[in-house]
């Protein structure tokens, strides 16, 4: 009789789960996979789904509709899932309403692009690796991409760490015998030429403000590492010359800082460029000024902002994590000192009594563009060469989250505000 009971429940536990109308994907601790938890949630959206984004709740978590196919990939890529029927979605929806929680609709697949050159390996961006390790749909595109094709095609691209402009991170300093650098630099000028532009940074230039009327038009960038400060740095010097193609970083004009136009920039003004010869730092926009004789900071931690879910949720859509405190690691430029950012510049995230900021984000015409210092969440100090990072090791990466919480948000419904 005993044996019968259980089996009887047993296939209640069955019938239940076979019913429900939902799952829920938790985001806390509970989750076993956070990075796939996301490409989970894309999957639902390429095929015409339908999912909601529960701001602050467990974390950041994700209501999917219930059926065989979302379950049977989150069983294969290890994510944890609940199935929940119409009455317990009910009573999470009250518990939203009464916190600093809100319900999100994410409509549609966004449509992704990634500024990368040709042949870069997928380990040398943190967003390629985040994008292939969820196994979330992109299209890989380059300067002759930028320059000639409709970029209105995409919602959402991801800048590569280039430097925008056009002095190669001044990576010859070091590297101006390697191969890999003679390939890039000489891939740079045929493409310059080919588009009948004089040098590199004529070419860079020219790249970033088409990058810069995408957003102006309704589109979203997002930029890591040194991608952050010298796209700025090359839209800030669209009329003046500020280097000349594999200079040591001396400005051409020595009064190239006054000629710099910062109006048409989304992040920062007055930054000053690095005039020393030598010196591959770029300008005083990274906080850390990690590329000089030697690192003036060292790596501490930084805070996400809790903000309010209802009043502000994009924001809180950047910033949704199962951790709020998240290990500092270097990059090109690692983070944004304060003294250089524009008003209006919303801050996602921190390091308490730091002159710097690490991720931030604003709007701009009818878009928006989202930047976060260094290189790679789990690889702290990202020196050339090193071994690439291997996510499965690191599938509930806080860091790593914050990439794709950017991935996702161009999905989100838009709401009034309500300020």
């Amino acid at each position: 009789m005993k044996r019968v009971m259980l089996a009887a429940a047993a296939c209640v536990a069955v019938a239940s789960n076979a019913m429900a109308q939902h799952l829920l994907v938790p985001m806390d601790d509970q989750q076993q996979n956070h990075l796939k938890a996301y490409g989970l949630t894309f999957s639902v959206l390429k095929v015409g789904g339908k999912a909601e984004w529960f701001l602050n709740y467990r974390g950041g978590s994700f209501l999917l509709p219930d059926d065989a196919a979302t379950r049977r990939k989150a069983a294969l890529d290890g994510i944890t899932t609940q199935p929940i029927d119409d009455n317990a979605v009910l009573g999470i929806r009250r518990e939203i309403a009464a916190g600093n929680m809100d319900a999100v609709t994410l409509e549609k697949a966004p449509r992704i692009a990634i500024y990368a050159p040709p042949k870069s390996p997928p380990w040398d961006d943190a967003v390629t690796l985040a994008l292939r390790y969820a196994g979330i749909d992109y299209t890989q595109i380059w300067d002759d991409d930028v320059l000639k094709n409709d970029l209105s095609k995409f919602d959402w691209i991801h800048l590569f760490h280039e430097d925008f402009t056009g002095q190669l991170n001044k990576l010859y300093l070091g590297f101006r015998d390697a191969g890999w650098f003679l390939e890039q630099r000489d891939r740079d000028l045929a493409t310059a030429q080919h588009n009948n532009f004089a040098n590199i940074p004529a070419l860079k230039k020219a790249v970033a403000w088409r990058l810069h009327d995408f957003v102006g038009k309704g589109g979203f960038i997002f930029a890591m590492c040194g991608a952050t400060e010298t796209i700025e740095l090359a839209m800030a010097a669209q009329n003046v010359d500020i280097v000349g193609p594999f200079s040591d970083g001396t400005p051409i004009d020595p009064d190239a800082d006054a000629k710099l136009d910062w109006n048409n920039t989304f992040a920062f003004k007055g930054a000053h460029l690095e005039m020393a010869a030598g010196v591959n730092a770029m300008s005083d926009i990274d906080g850390h000024q990690v590329n000089v004789p030697s690192r003036r900071q060292a790596l501490g931690q930084f805070t996400l902002f809790n903000f309010s879910a209802k009043f502000d949720p994009v924001a809180t859509m950047l910033v949704q994590d199962h951790r709020n405190v998240i290990p500092d690691y270097f990059g090109v430029t690692t983070s944004f000192s304060r003294a250089v950012l524009k008003p209006g510049v919303t801050i996602l995230a921190s390091e308490d009594g730091a002159p710097w900021v690490k991720y931030i984000h604003g709007d701009y015409g009818k878009g928006s563009w989202t930047y976060i210092g260094g290189h790679d969440p789990e690889d702290p100090q990202h020196n050339i060469g090193a071994a690439p990072t291997d996510l499965a090791l690191h599938p509930n990466s806080p860091g790593y989250r914050l990439i794709l919480n950017n991935v996702l948000f161009p999905a989100a419904k838009k709401k009034p505000l309500k300020t």
